[in-house]
């Protein structure tokens, strides 16, 4: 018996909610809304349920009993790290290649969105790109991944014409020195809020967790260990310890720790969790004096400067890890709110074999090869680094 063939159109509409529902990219439900005029009444658009950002959490030092008696609320808001690519050259650039560049966007309640700058998570005062206006006819656009921070302070909504066209009615204004990182999961644009957990790192090396609604954090783990990183990897939360690097899995439903993996025993000073190709990496960092805690400190001084780093691979058949010598065409990326890893060759300006980071408000990059750190210079339009697209692009984006 012949294949059937089956037109898209012809597809039977109770199957597309469940098709468009498994989606969490909004450029992916953009795409499928835009096929044709059943798949687009199938499903509601992005925005109708990313609006639900930001979230509302209570301070993370309410799990601390020494804790003050202030309850001053924050904000959970999502950031989003795409791809984004020519589909054809353009004869402006100096370069043939197709090589795209990483954009991070965090979209307001309003549905508008804003470029940042992905490793110390600034807002760029002059965005060459407007993302609501790109044209997915030129442009491949690849969510990578998303990230969350907590803020305070979520603006009132606009009193004029001029502050709702700046867009002000949206602005967590002043990141949280004491919290070092924050996950979610599940992520999905499609997740009720009464559905999000979160677990944060705070005061350097507290863990705890939350649900959206609740009035205070719970502390998890073994209170006598500091925690240096958290990261969700296959779908599952993990976090590595600072002492000897041992890597915990998170038990959500009775919030105990499993160690997972033996340690690292590196000598660093900060451990980074970072996954790449579907692998677990610890990358060990290491300063030229010990690192300062600032429970408290909202001004940071004296800071420690990195020397170097040490990356490690976790051999899952073996159950040890891997020092490693390179990284090959992956490049790390060690930003204020997560940790990544990109393929070299998709990137305009960007090394293979190297870990791009910040230190000491700069942005920096190390060489595997020699471990070598040098500064990012200033960039030209043909030399930027792959997280700043260059302003030409505005102009290509009618």
């Amino acid at each position: 018996m012949g294949e059937r063939v089956v037109e898209w159109s012809d597809l039977p509409k109770d199957l597309l909610p469940m098709i468009g529902k498994s989606l969490d990219a909004r450029v992916d439900v953009l795409r499928f809304r835009g096929v044709c005029t059943s798949w687009r009444s199938s499903i509601p658009p992005f925005h109708a349920h990313s609006s639900r950002f930001p979230l509302k959490f209570p301070e993370p030092r309410s799990a601390l009993e020494s804790a003050s008696m202030s309850r001053q609320p924050v904000y959970l808001c999502e950031s989003t790290l795409y791809l984004l690519q020519p589909v054809n050259p353009f004869p402006t650039s100096t370069s043939s290649c197709n090589k795209g560049w990483l954009i991070k966007v965090q979209e307001s309640n309003s549905g508008k969105l804003r470029l940042l700058d992905p490793l110390p998570n600034h807002k760029y005062r002059c965005s060459p790109v407007t993302p609501n206006t790109l044209n997915l006819l030129k442009f491949r656009v690849v969510e990578l991944r998303k990230s969350h921070m907590l803020r305070f302070d979520v603006a009132t909504p606009p009193r004029s014409e001029t502050e709702r066209d700046r867009d002000l009615s949206y602005r967590c204004n002043r990141s949280i020195p004491w919290v070092n990182k924050v996950v979610m999961l599940p992520s999905s644009a499609w997740t009720d809020e009464d559905e999000s957990a979160v677990f944060v790192i705070f005061n350097w090396g507290k863990l705890a967790f939350a649900k959206c609604g609740d009035e205070k954090w719970t502390l998890v783990g073994d209170q006598s260990l500091e925690y240096d990183d958290i990261i969700v990897y296959k779908g599952q939360f993990y976090v590595v310890d600072h002492r000897l690097g041992n890597v915990w899995w998170i038990n959500c439903s009775s919030l105990t720790l499993v160690k997972f993996s033996p340690p690292v025993c590196g000598l660093g000073n900060q451990k980074h969790l970072v996954e790449s190709c579907g692998a677990l990496y610890v990358v060990d960092r290491y300063f030229d004096g010990e690192r300062r805690r600032m429970e408290n400190n909202f001004r940071r001084r004296n800071l420690p400067k990195t020397v170097g780093f040490k990356v490690y691979k976790l051999d899952e058949e073996g159950g040890g890890w891997v020092l490693l010598k390179s990284l090959g065409d992956r490049a790390f990326v060690l930003g204020a709110d997560c940790c990544f890893s990109v393929s070299a060759k998709e990137f305009v300006g960007c090394k293979g074999n190297c870990i791009y980071f910040i230190d000491q408000h700069e942005s920096h990059i190390f060489s595997l090869e020699d471990d070598s750190i040098a500064d990012l210079p200033f960039f030209t339009d043909d030399s930027r680094p792959f997280w700043e697209a260059p302003t030409w692009l505005s102009s290509a984006n009618p």
